[in-house]
């Protein structure tokens, strides 16, 4: 521990110290300069207490169409209440939440119009299929304790994403597709594929990436590769445009030929042995300076830390496996694996994604 790090701890206990004192607290609402920063401090205090209730308000927004509904013009409490069917006096309580978190809007007459979540909502329908999604993770996290600990071992969560069985593999993949369209654009921003020949697409779903990127660079030949229910999909999707390859990034070989693959959204499902293995299967897969681009939510970044700490986290407890990684991480477990080095490639909204390029020596 180096002096600055030292000198920062003690900083720390001194201000926590301080703001747990019930007499600080009291001069601190009492003295007018202080008042502000206590202010918004109680409010994001009681924000964290909150945030379950705030995600039903957006949930409950979004079940009922009300995105939609108030999509194109604004509508009176009584229009919303017969197109919804509740009772008025529901129909508001919902409505003044969905305004207090700025969902919604009231317009200069009183009818309701959208706000500007539920505008940047109605711009990227693939999130409201998320939301509607998380009644299962809501579900798991009745108590989040046993999640955590690892006392619970099964979850509706875990049920859902199990790639070794098919009765969701439709469901899970639609749903992966829903998102997609965004993060391929992403990555297709960040990263120039004109320079290769072959992409193939490791643990590549229906698709949805290779079609943008087969739309960016016509000239690119494709192949996919992902489990024989996912494929399948995957070739209905693609027909004649890629090579699609069924079969398990963790226990097959993958085709080789490729001079570059992505691997979008599926190390952080995994544990470290498991992304040891994709790993080196795609190094051994890759000729000698051949690249591997790497897309997923990437810790360490303070920006987005609440998603890739705090949401995934529990997401990820729920679903029993896998975990976000700083880029940090993923270069010394890709060097084990057979890449030489990695490099961070900025994105225009990592919150979508962070991009790593690996080269393999």
């Amino acid at each position: 521990m180096g002096f600055a790090g030292a000198a920062r701890d003690r900083w720390v206990a001194a201000r926590n110290r301080l703001l747990a004192a019930p007499a600080f607290q009291k001069f601190a609402l009492s003295f007018p300069p202080f008042r502000p920063v206590s202010r918004q401090r109680s409010r994001q205090l009681f924000d964290l207490l909150a945030g379950f209730a705030y995600s039903q308000v957006l949930y409950a927004t979004v079940k009922l169409g009300l995105i939609e509904m108030l999509k194109d013009r604004p509508l009176s409490l009584a229009a919303v209440s017969s197109r919804s069917g509740w009772a008025s006096d529901k129909t508001e309580r919902l409505l003044k939440a969905a305004v207090s978190l700025k969902i919604l809007e009231r317009t200069s007459t009183g009818d309701y119009t959208l706000g500007i979540h539920g505008a940047a909502l109605a711009g990227n329908p693939w999130i409201a299929r998320f939301i509607t999604h998380h009644h299962i993770l809501y579900e798991d996290l009745a108590d989040p304790l046993p999640l955590l600990s690892g006392e619970k071992k099964n979850s509706k969560l875990k049920d859902f994403w199990n790639y070794s069985e098919t009765p969701h593999a439709a469901e899970y993949t639609a749903l992966m597709a829903a998102s997609q369209e965004a993060v391929a654009a992403e990555i297709l921003a960040a990263y120039d594929f004109s320079k290769h020949r072959h992409l193939i697409d490791v643990g590549g779903s229906n698709g949805t990436f290779l079609a943008a990127a087969a739309g960016k660079h016509p000239g690119l030949q494709l192949s996919l590769f992902d489990l024989p229910a996912v494929a399948e999909i995957a070739r209905a999707n693609l027909r004649d445009r890629a090579e699609i390859h069924p079969g398990s990034f963790l226990t097959d070989e993958l085709p080789k030929g490729a001079d570059v693959a992505t691997l979008i959204r599926i190390a952080h499902d995994h544990d470290d042995p498991s992304v040891m293995k994709m790993l080196s299967n795609i190094s051994r897969m890759l000729p000698p300076g051949g690249t591997l681009i790497l897309a997923e939510p990437l810790s360490g970044i303070p920006s987005t830390a609440p998603i890739t700490d705090a949401y995934f986290g529990l997401y990820f407890a729920a679903m029993g496996q896998g975990r976000t990684r700083t880029a940090e991480e993923l270069g010394r477990m890709a060097k084990e694996a057979g890449f030489a080095s990695c490099e961070v490639i900025p994105t225009r909204n990592p919150v979508v994604c962070g991009v790593l390029k690996l080269t393999v020596a």
